[in-house]
């Protein structure tokens, strides 16, 4: 398992006040997607964890189209920050 591609803990984390903002949320479900992502390079098979991988990805989709509706500033710099793609429209 590689750990430099994690994302390095921000300043955010030490203001737990942040901790329900949706960059928060959005940044800690992509830190388990690339920890899962990882895992699952190893163990192919792992049904539950690629499950489990498909909910945490559905959740962080459904906090960047909020995000996206309410402020569409904040959002393309979380995603530029972050290194994940737009979503497409619906």
């Amino acid at each position: 398992m590689v750990k430099n591609s994690f994302i390095s803990v921000r300043v955010q984390e030490k203001n737990e006040e942040n901790s329900g903002s949706v960059e928060f949320q959005v940044f800690c479900f992509t830190n388990k997607i690339r920890r899962l992502t990882s895992h699952l390079e190893l163990h192919r098979k792992d049904y539950l964890s690629q499950r489990g991988l498909r909910k945490i990805l559905e959740k962080r989709q459904r906090l960047l189209a909020y995000l996206s509706k309410k402020n569409r500033v904040r959002y393309k710099e979380l995603i530029s920050k972050l290194n994940i793609r737009e979503s497409k429209n619906r």
